[in-house]
């Protein structure tokens, strides 16, 4: 007698039992190329993140500097006036720790001014005051004139 259905011995019972995929059943898990491709746009997004981020942060210091610099410049300079010994044309120093990397300069030098007449023309000064940050990374510096009759 022969049997219509399909014996488990038969080349075609063990075809279907090794099939990883049966018919209409999609794969489960990813393959060695999607994980490649998403590590790749992982990796893409995530160094421009890092680059960002420096950035941010490099844009921060450089605003806090030229925020406070102006202020230090002044302050730097109003103690110098007042310290001032005749005959003093330079002088540097830092902010100490209330503001660590800081340091200021100034030059003086006497600028004669045609517009005051002879009289007056050798009383001008003019003051370059020079604020810099961590050796002349970020620096900011301003000019002004001062009378100075003797």
């Amino acid at each position: 007698m022969i049997s219509s259905t399909c014996d488990a011995r038969s080349p075609r019972a063990k075809k279907q039992k090794t099939d990883p995929f049966p018919a209409g059943r999609p794969p489960r898990g990813f393959t060695l190329l999607e994980v490649m491709v998403a590590l790749c746009i992982l990796a893409i997004v995530l160094l421009s993140v890092y680059r960002l981020h420096s950035q941010t942060i490099s844009m921060t210091i450089e605003s806090r500097f030229y925020t406070q610099a102006p202020l230090l410049a002044r302050s730097a300079l109003s103690r110098w006036e007042e310290a001032r010994k005749p005959g003093m044309f330079s002088d540097q120093g830092d902010f100490g720790k209330e503001f660590p990397g800081y340091q200021w300069k100034i030059r003086v030098e006497d600028a004669p001014s045609p517009a005051l007449g002879a009289q007056f023309a050798r009383d001008m000064q003019r003051i370059d005051v020079l604020v810099t940050l961590n050796n002349d990374e970020h620096s900011y510096e301003f000019r002004t004139y001062r009378f100075t009759r003797e």
